[in-house]
Order: structure tokens, then sequence, then C-alpha cells
């Protein structure tokens, strides 16, 4: 499930991607993939980082592929990377987890060539005030969520922090549904039968990408997405000399 749309990122054969907060690594193999880019991947967690090396690993020997890929462990909000370092940077699912968002924004942008764009996605406000009121356990906990974002305070966050937006996207409605079934059934719950036959179904849909389902998924995005994407560049009245 890719929150984080490469095409528009316009990433090009031989660009440098940073995957700042990449979980599993999602997003890196759909880059590593299918973009000849190197990748370079970052996340706190460390069983996420042996997940996503693996994939990576396995994508190299079994394509052929001879772009390069590196990960480590690493806080987002302190990056360990000069200036100036990436052509663009992937940011999914990642700020809404941190209390320092305004300092991980700064380092992502400090890090990013004055020319390239940056992908950041958020879980949309209404979606998660809805998981927020039916569970406890969705939110307030280490490594959970610790806050929500209304588009609008996402886009005045990027904006202080000086990116020029140049797209907005909204996504994934049908797993809000999911994460609501979760809500309801319990979160810490993930095998209950009701959400379990509805995962079964994503899954399916996922594989299957049938236009109807992508068709119907479009139309309720504009009720209730599970993400908010933004693209942006650094503004000209910020560029560093």
């Amino acid at each position: 499930m890719i929150t984080v749309e490469p095409d528009l990122l316009r990433i090009e054969d031989g660009d440098i991607i940073l995957d700042a907060g990449c979980g599993n690594g999602r997003h890196s193999w759909e880059v590593y993939d299918k973009k000849h880019s190197s990748v370079i991947a970052l996340d706190i967690d460390t069983v996420s980082i042996k997940k996503n090396k693996y994939v990576l690993h396995s994508l190299k020997e079994e394509r052929g592929i001879k772009s390069s890929y590196h990960l480590l462990i690493a806080d987002v909000a302190k990056l360990p990377f000069q200036a100036n370092s990436f052509d663009k940077i992937i940011c999914s699912e990642v700020l809404e987890h941190i209390s320092q968002d305004r300092s991980a924004i700064e380092e992502l942008i400090r890090v990013l060539n004055k020319d390239g764009a940056i992908g950041i996605s958020v879980p949309h406000y209404l979606a998660e005030s809805i998981c927020w009121q039916l569970s406890r356990d969705y939110y307030g906990f280490p490594g959970g969520h610790i806050r929500k974002y209304k588009t609008s305070e996402l886009l005045a966050l990027a904006d202080t922090a000086g990116l020029s937006v140049y797209a907005i996207r909204h996504k994934h409605a049908f797993h809000s549904l999911y994460w609501i079934l979760r809500c309801i059934f319990g979160v810490k719950r993930e095998n209950a039968l009701i959400p379990s036959l509805y995962n079964k179904f994503l899954k399916w849909d996922l594989r299957a990408n049938r236009k109807l389902f992508r068709s119907l998924e479009g139309l309720l995005n504009r009720l209730c997405p599970k993400s908010v994407a933004i693209y942006a560049r650094i503004r000209e009245d910020v560029q560093p000399e």
C-alpha cells in the first residue's frame, strides 16, 4: 500500500532517495524496484529495519538491480547526514508518532537538495478522530499516535518550515474502515473475525487492483480517507546560498 506516490515526487533514474521512518519498507521497495534509484532507509525500530533489509536484498538478487541501498537506525529529528544529501525524500505516517514534528520537518529540509522534492503523509483527521473516540488503545502509548493533523495544520507546518506544496492527495479510504473495525472489536485483537475477514478483502484488492474498486475508493477518499499526503519543494526565499 503506497501512500506517497513516486510519480508525484517525480523520482528519476539515478536519484538518491531517503525513506525517513521507513517502517517495514513498503515505499523503499516500490522506489528501489521500479525507479532504479539508490535508497537510504531509516527507522528507530530494529525489527522494521531488518524486515526492510531482507526484502531489498531479495529484490536486488532476484531482479539484478544495480542501484544501491543502505539501512540504518536513526531519529528523523536528528538525521546523520550532510546538508543537501538527497534528491527526493519520503516521510510517510511518521510525524503523528513523534513529539518533535517541527524539528523533524526542519531536519528533512536540511538534507534535501535545493532542487529536490519531499512527500509527507499523515493519518487524515476525520478517520483518526473516529478511531481515537472508539478506542483508547489506538493512541497515546509509546510508539503509537500522539497527535492528529487537520490538513490545514499539516500545510501550515510545511509552510512555516519553508516548504511550497504543489500537490495534495487523499488516500486509502478502504483502510479507514479496517481501522474503525479494529477499534470496535479491539485494536489488540488483530484476529477478531470481522476485521480479519475485511483484511482478506483488502489484501485481495491490493493484488487484483480492479478498476471498479479504485473508482469507488476514489469517491470515498473525498469523504473519509485514511491518509493525506502532501508534495512540496523548498521555497526559493529559504534556499541556502
